[in-house]
C-alpha cells in the first residue's frame, strides 16, 4: 500500500478543489517545490501533480512544475492534465514524470492511448476514473465521459492497462472519507487491476480499510495539507506510513 500526496497545480500554485468545483479553490502554498521537498524529507516517495489548468484548458500548461520537482528530489511522479498527444506524453517523460496519467484521453480517444501503450509500455502510464454517481467525468471533471466506471475499466483491461486510480468527486476535498463501497464493487469486478484510491482519504484509519479491501494505493491532498494526516517522522508517522508501503 502506497501513501501518494497529491499536488494540484492552477497558475503554478499548490492548490485544492472541493467536490472537483474550479470556483472552490484553497491555495496551499505559491512553490509546489518546497511542497515536495517537504514530503520527501517526510519519507514520500511518490507523487501525483495534476495540471488544472491543462486539464481544463486541454492542453498542458504546468509541466514546468513537474520538471522543477523531478529534477531537485528523488520523488517518482506521475503528472496529468492536458495530454492529448504523441508529443504531450514525450515531454512528460522527457521532464523527469515516471508516468503519464491519462484520464479524458483514454475515455475518448481510446485508440491513441493503445498506440501510446505500444511505444512506451503499460507500467508508465497510470489511468484516471474520475467518477460521480459511477458514471465517468472527464476534461477537468467538467463533462460526462458516456460510460459508467466498470465499463470503462473493462475496456482499459482490454487494452493492457492495470495501473488505474479512482477519484469520487462526490468525495474530493470534502475529507469525509473515501468511498469505501464504490472501491470493493470496483474490486469485486476487476480483481486483476492495481487499485488506487482517490477522494475523501482523511485518516490513516482510511487507508487501513483501503488495504484492507485491496487497494494498492491511496493519493491523499487536503487531509495531508490540513493536518490530518501529518508527515512529521518525529511523531512517528513515518513508521505507520512505512506499515502500508
Amino acid at each position: 500500500m502506497t501513501i501518494i500526496p497529491a499536488i494540484d497545480i492552477i497558475n503554478g500554485q499548490c492548490v485544492r478543489l472541493t467536490h472537483g468545483d474550479y470556483a472552490q479553490q484553497k491555495v496551499y502554498n505559491n512553490n509546489p517545490l518546497e511542497v515536495a521537498k517537504q514530503f520527501e524529507e517526510a519519507g514520500i516517495t511518490r507523487l501525483h501533480i495534476v495540471d488544472l489548468d491543462g486539464a481544463k484548458a486541454g492542453t498542458i500548461i504546468n509541466l514546468k512544475v513537474a520538471e522543477n520537482i523531478a529534477s531537485q528530489t528523488k520523488l517518482v511522479i506521475d503528472f496529468g492534465g492536458g495530454i492529448k498527444k504523441l508529443a504531450d506524453v514525450e515531454s512528460v517523460f522527457n521532464a523527469g514524470a515516471s508516468i503519464a496519467t491519462i484520464g479524458s484521453m483514454a475515455v475518448k480517444h481510446p485508440e491513441l492511448l493503445e498506440e501510446w501503450l505500444l511505444e512506451f509500455g503499460a507500467d508508465k502510464f497510470l489511468i484516471g476514473a474520475d467518477v460521480l454517481d459511477e458514471k465517468i467525468k472527464i476534461s477537468g471533471w467538467l463533462e460526462d465521459g458516456g460510460i459508467n466506471i466498470f465499463d470503462f475499466i473493462g475496456k482499459m483491461i482490454g487494452l493492457g492497462v492495470t495501473n488505474i486510480f479512482c477519484t469520487d468527486i462526490s468525495k474530493d476535498g470534502a475529507m469525509k472519507g473515501p468511498s469505501i463501497d464504490l472501491y470493493k464493487n470496483i474490486m469485486a469486478e476487476h480483481p486483476e487491476i492495481s487499485l488506487i484510491a482517490s477522494g475523501g482519504v482523511t485518516t490513516i484509519d482510511d487507508v487501513h480499510q483501503l488495504k484492507e479491501i485491496g487497494c494498492t494505493g491511496a493519493i491523499i491532498g487536503k487531509a495531508i495539507y490540513e493536518g490530518k494526516v501529518p508527515l512529521n517522522p518525529l511523531k512517528g508517522t513515518l513508521e505507520a506510513y512505512n506499515y502500508f508501503k
